[in-house]
Parts: C-alpha cells; sequence; structure tokens
C-alpha cells in the first residue's frame, strides 16, 4: 500500500459495522462523484478508496487523497494505492483484508451509491440472519451521469439457492458492483483468482444459504467503453474478435469452476452444500470445455462435452443446441 491518507471524524470508540469498499482504476473523471456519494451516506461508515495502480496521466488517487484530506464528516476515509496493477479479484482481496466492517459493499469508482445505500443494507441483513449476499437491480447512467435506465441488470431472481442455480442452468449471477455481503463470504474462503468476481462470490454466499436480489435499485451504473463486462462479452468484429471473445468466456468459466471447486471443498462449507457446490463447479467447467471444443473446431470433439451437458440439468437445453449445431447446417439455425 502507498500514498495512504485516513480520516475520522467521529465513532472512533465504535467501529462502523460496514465497509464500502470503492475499487478504481483509470476512474479520474469519475472518481470525485463516486467518493461524494459514498460521504452522502446516512449512517456512519468506513469507506476504503483503491486505486489499483493507475498509469499516468489519470489523476484519480491524487482527486482521491486531495478530498480525503479536506473531507470532513462522520465516516472513516481511506484513500490507498497498489504499488502494481493487480486486476479485480486480486485487487477486492487486498482491500476486504484491509476492511473493518461486517457487512462488505461494492462500489466501483465510476459508479454512484445512493444515500441510504448502507442504511438499507445493514437493514436488510438485520432482518435476515441467514442470508450471506444481496444484490439489487441499479439505475444505469451514462457517461455524464444521467440515467438512461430505471431497475436494471435484473438477474431473474429474487431468491436463490445451489439448487436453483443448479436447475437454472444459464450461468445467472448478482451484478458485483450492487453487492453487499457478510464478510465471511471472503474472508472464510480461498482467495478470489481470476477475472472478474460476479459468478464467483454469487456461488460462494449459495454455499452458505440463499442469496437475495432487490428489485429496488441502491446504485447509479455507469455504462461506457471501459465497462468489464463489456470487454469480456464484447460482440462484433470479424473472426479474431469472434475468437478473442470465445477464449475471454471459456477462461471466465474455467476460473469459475476452480473457484466454486476450492470453496467447496474448504473445512468451512457443511456437507450438503459441499455437494452442491462441487456440481455447480462441474457446471462450469463442462461449459468452459464445450466452448473450447467448439473454438477448435473438431466437431468430432463436442461429443463427451454434449453427452456430459445431457447428463446435466442445467445444462440439457446448451447441450440440444449443440447438437442440433452437429446434425444441421450452420446455415439453417438461428442459434
Amino acid at each position: 500500500m502507498v500514498g495512504a491518507v485516513t480520516t475520522a471524524e467521529a465513532g472512533e470508540a465504535a467501529a462502523p459495522r460496514a465497509t464500502i469498499l470503492l475499487l478504481a482504476y483509470r476512474m479520474g473523471g469519475t472518481i470525485r462523484e463516486a467518493l461524494e456519494s459514498a460521504v452522502a451516506q446516512t449512517v456512519p461508515c468506513e469507506i476504503i478508496v483503491s486505486d489499483d495502480a493507475s498509469p499516468e496521466p489519470d489523476d484519480g488517487f491524487a482527486i482521491a487523497e486531495a478530498f480525503a484530506r479536506e473531507y470532513r464528516g462522520p465516516h472513516r476515509l481511506v484513500v490507498r494505492r497498489n504499488e502494481r496493477n493487480l486486476g479485480l479479484c486480486a485487487h477486492i482481496n487486498v482491500v476486504a483484508a484491509e476492511a473493518t466492517g461486517a457487512i462488505l459493499l461494492f462500489q466501483a469508482g465510476d459508479d454512484r451509491s445512493h444515500p441510504d445505500r448502507v442504511a438499507r443494507a445493514l437493514a436488510f441483513f438485520d432482518a435476515h440472519p441467514d442470508v450471506a449476499l444481496v444484490g439489487t437491480t441499479v439505475d444505469e447512467i451514462d457517461a455524464q451521469g444521467a440515467v438512461i435506465a430505471r431497475r436494471a441488470r435484473d438477474p431473474g431472481f429474487r431468491r436463490a439457492d445451489q439448487r436453483w442455480l443448479l436447475e437454472r442452468g444459464s450461468f445467472v449471477c448478482l451484478l458485483g458492483a450492487s453487492m453487499a455481503m457478510r464478510r465471511f463470504v471472503l474472508d472464510d474462503l480461498p482467495p478470489l483468482q481470476g477475472m472478474v468476481e460476479d459468478n464467483m462470490i454469487t456461488l460462494r454466499a449459495a454455499l452458505f444459504g440463499e442469496v437475495h436480489c432487490l428489485d429496488e435499485p441502491w446504485l447509479d451504473y455507469r455504462i461506457h467503453a471501459g465497462n468489464l463486462h463489456g470487454w469480456v462479452f464484447a460482440h462484433g468484429g470479424g473472426p479474431d474478435a469472434k475468437r478473442q471473445r470465445y477464449e475471454r468466456t471459456l477462461r471466465m468459466y474455467a476460473e469459475i469452476a476452480d473457484d466454486a471447486e476450492r470453496c467447496a471443498r474448504t473445512a468451512a462449507v457443511p456437507e450438503p452444500r459441499r455437494a452442491l457446490g462441487l456440481q455447480l463447479a462441474a457446471m462450469y467447467r463442462i461449459e468452459a470445455n464445450a466452448r473450447r471444443a467448439m473454438l477448435e473446431g473438431r466437431k468430432r470433439d463436442w461429443w463427451p462435452h454434449i453427452v456430459a451437458g445431457f447428463r446435466h440439468p442445467g445444462l440439457r437445453r446448451k447441450s440440444f443446441e449443440r447438437l442440433l449445431k452437429l446434425a444441421v447446417p450452420r446455415r439453417f439455425l438461428k442459434l
């Protein structure tokens, strides 16, 4: 950690119950707006602003340092910077380890938390002691901060458990930017490894209980060309772009499978949930392997993965589609 600035005006005797992990990379243009939304929270909380070694000329870290030096208010505000770029998941590991709150909330340096976000998260967890993770729909905003869509990014469920996720099979998850969680989802399980945290944390929380999504936005989610999911799932371009997209996606599924398997095998997970966790890991592994076979273009190599998919409830539809692609010329299909 380099260049840390800490500001604490109140509540030193009683540590805040919640920590906002405000993560930034090349967000100099939006970090002040993100900070203003974080310190506007209606209950005292800890806010850790962390820059992932953004390269020059990005000045987001300097802006956050100056903001913290001038800040006077009820929140504990910490500004830090990684000495080298870690990537999203490793960045989360580092900052979460420094957090003191029992409830952790994510916020990117280009998003805005609604003023009552922390208060509503704390009230939700108080009312639902067995729930480890909650996410919400979000209000999408454009690069200038204007709202372009209300209640967006709905994953299609309000309550989900491991069995629901297995049956669904469409790899649904909460939007990482909207998540609030009990810290044991990270502390009691192996460190996150990989590109994208959304699916990993959703599966981790399901090892301990239900995952909830509320249709009541607590966050403004900024849409722009630099969104991570836009990069992973970017469409368009020629054959090379399509191949790169497939490579990123299958790598992501393989990383999720690795994380789900590591977590399911830890001592903190009770036995019935361990078995279901391993089944979920297998679902992602089958999908990663199937996409690899499709990418390499040898249709005879698709068969083992199609058969494995038919044996898995959540992958039967995808396996049927791939079987059609083997049997029917692609020009006749719209799959």
